[in-house]
This record gives structure tokens, C-alpha cells and sequence, in this order.
């Protein structure tokens, strides 16, 4: 495979992390605790959405083709889906989406500063501005662990089953695979394994200014996003997302 199909794949990854990622967020509208919450999250979710929006694109073009955003997103079947298993999780209570929002964004963050170096230009400046957005994301999701952890004996307890709950997804995020690992010694990517330190610190320190514990590791964890093997809420997830755009293949609206 030559270095734009790898390149491509790399890419394809991380724009399926936020694609998926921001239809999740996208069910909390009318849904938050409070009405300002509603608005955070789905603003969350179209950072997300522009994200997946640039970074298929790029991909469409890179794999040679010429695939729109809009055919990757709604026409592509779930095994043709690259997404790690944490953004595809059904939507639990408020606080393990604070719980999956932290890690993702810590996640996020490290990531998208290192491909700020990208060789690829257009990915460098998708990272440049999504840099930005996701401190944003980080900062919020802290700010609610923090309020929860630290809140009534009900909060804290939530928040804390939040954290156990997400633990088993957390390690796919920093995993290598063979597309990551050549884009990253193309020097388009970053290997995942070199962001967990940073990222890993950057959750560790807000679980404990709320007053929490960050979970054993636990026997069962969660593989095969990035090869297309998913789990079970991804196909619904699917269905929902890509309904109409496949009921009206062509339609313009």
C-alpha cells in the first residue's frame, strides 16, 4: 500500500472518532440537565462534525477516489468504519458522558498538537484549529468531573461508576496499527502509544482535584475499532445517522 492510501487510512480513523463521536453528543439535545448544557454539548458535537467534515474530505482525495464527505459519511457500511469503540457507546447517564468526554479530549488534545507538525499540509492546519476546539471540549468536560466528584454522596458515587465504566474503552485510544504507524514514520501522523503519558496525566490530575480514583485496569477491553470489527450499538448508531441519505440516494437539500 503506497504512503497516500496508508496516509488515508491514518486519516480515516480520526475523522470517524469525531464523526461518530458527534452524532452521540448530538442525542443530549433536550436531554442535558440544564438547557445551557444542551447548548455546550451540541456545540461540542459540531466541532466534532467540522472536524470529521475536513478530515474525510482529505480522505476522499488522498485514496484516490474522489469520494465526497458526504459519500464516506452515508454510504460506507459499519466494517468500513474505523472508529475506536468509546465514541459508539450508547449514551449513558451525564456523568459517564463527562467521564468519556474527559478521556476522548485529553486524548484529542495531545493528538492534535503533535499534528499541528504534519506533513501533510492540510492535515497540520485541521489540527491547528481543532487545537483550539478540543482544549475547549477538555476544559468543560473537567469543569462537570470536578462539580460531580466533588458534589453530594449520589454525584460523587456516579461520577466515580462513570470512570470505572469508560476505563475498558479508554486503552484502544492509544493504540498503534499499522496505518498509524506509517503515517507516523512519514511523518503525516503520530503514533497513539506516544500520546498516553500526556494524556493519561492530563485525566489523572482532574480525577483528583474531584476527589475521585482513576480505576484498576479491568480483564475485558475493547479492540478492533480501527480494523472495522465493532460492538453492538455502532450498527444502530449507523442506521440512525445514514437513514435518510440512503433512503434518498442523489437528494440535495
Amino acid at each position: 500500500m503506497d504512503t497516500s492510501a496508508l496516509a488515508a487510512q491514518y486519516l480515516q480513523g480520526l475523522a470517524d472518532d469525531a464523526l461518530v463521536y458527534a452524532q452521540r453528543l448530538g442525542e443530549w439535545i433536550s436531554r442535558g440537565p440544564q438547557i445551557e448544557e444542551d447548548m455546550a454539548l451540541a456545540n461540542v458535537g459540531l466541532d466534532l462534525l467540522g472536524q470529521a467534515r475536513a478530515l474525510l474530505t482529505r480522505v476522499g482525495e488522498l485514496d484516490g477516489t474522489g469520494r465526497s464527505e458526504d459519500d464516506l459519511a452515508y454510504f460506507r457500511d459499519e466494517r468500513q468504519f474505523r472508529n475506536v469503540h468509546l465514541v459508539e457507546q450508547e449514551r449513558g447517564d451525564f456523568a459517564h458522558e463527562m467521564a468519556r468526554l474527559l478521556w476522548f479530549s485529553a486524548y484529542q488534545r495531545e493528538l492534535y498538537a503533535a499534528l499541528r507538525a504534519s506533513a501533510d499540509e492540510v492535515l497540520a492546519g485541521v489540527a491547528a484549529k481543532a487545537l483550539k476546539e478540543v482544549t475547549y471540549h477538555q476544559d468543560h468536560a473537567a469543569q462537570w468531573v470536578v462539580r460531580l466528584g466533588d458534589g453530594t454522596e449520589e454525584s460523587h458515587r456516579r461520577m466515580q461508576d462513570a470512570l470505572v465504566a469508560v476505563q475498558p474503552y479508554v486503552v484502544e485510544l492509544f493504540e498503534d496499527d499499522p496505518a498509524s504507524s506509517a503515517a507516523a514514520e512519514a511523518g503525516i501522523g503520530v503514533l497513539p502509544s506516544s500520546l498516553r503519558e500526556a494524556a493519561s496525566a492530563r485525566v489523572a490530575a482532574v480525577v483528583e482535584e474531584a476527589t475521585l480514583a482513576l480505576p484498576e485496569p479491568s480483564r475485558w477491553r475493547s479492540r478492533g475499532g480501527r480494523d472495522g470489527i465493532h460492538s453492538r450499538p455502532m450498527g444502530y448508531l449507523l442506521a440512525e445517522m445514514q437513514h435518510i441519505a440512503r433512503s434518498h440516494p442523489g437528494a440535495t437539500w
